[in-house]
């Protein structure tokens, strides 16, 4: 679906933070950044993946994104292990500007808590109040 010209495929699960989840045929939980992070931060200059075998919780930093304008930490929406990291974002990191929900993802995870935790994220149902109110703040924060 589009939303004030931001696109949020209904498919997908979004977290807070401005992650999106896919949960794939094998219960893997393929991780990446919306549309509307990766057109806010502008161009994507580096990103500090994860660790392959790491165990994270939904909330915990697990790496960081680098913009011409900020650094993102980058936080887990679900608990579980990180199976798999896109390396390819190590040598060309605009992967997530050009195909956020494509060849820009950035982790494999195996959730070990998906039936509860994936209550907690917002379905195609939800997103479009959400995502006004995360544009009214960024329209906000711009003003003097």
């Amino acid at each position: 679906m589009k939303i004030r010209g931001y696109d949020f495929p209904d498919d997908l699960c979004y977290d807070r933070g401005h992650s999106w989840v896919k949960i794939e045929d094998s219960g893997t939980a393929r991780v990446g950044m919306n549309d509307f992070f990766q057109r806010s931060a502008g161009e994507i200059v580096s990103v500090d993946l994860p660790f392959e075998g790491d165990d994270v919780q939904r909330g915990e930093t697990c790496g960081k994104i680098q913009s011409g304008k900020w650094v993102q930490k980058l936080t887990s929406p679900l608990t579980g292990t990180i199976t798999r990291v896109n390396a390819d974002l190590e040598e060309d990191s605009s992967l997530i500007n050009r195909d956020p929900y494509g060849e820009g993802w950035i982790m494999l995870l195996e959730p070990t808590n998906l039936n509860e935790e994936i209550r907690e994220l917002i379905r195609a149902d939800s997103v479009e109040p959400w995502l006004e109110e995360e544009i009214e703040r960024a329209e906000k924060a711009k003003r003097p």
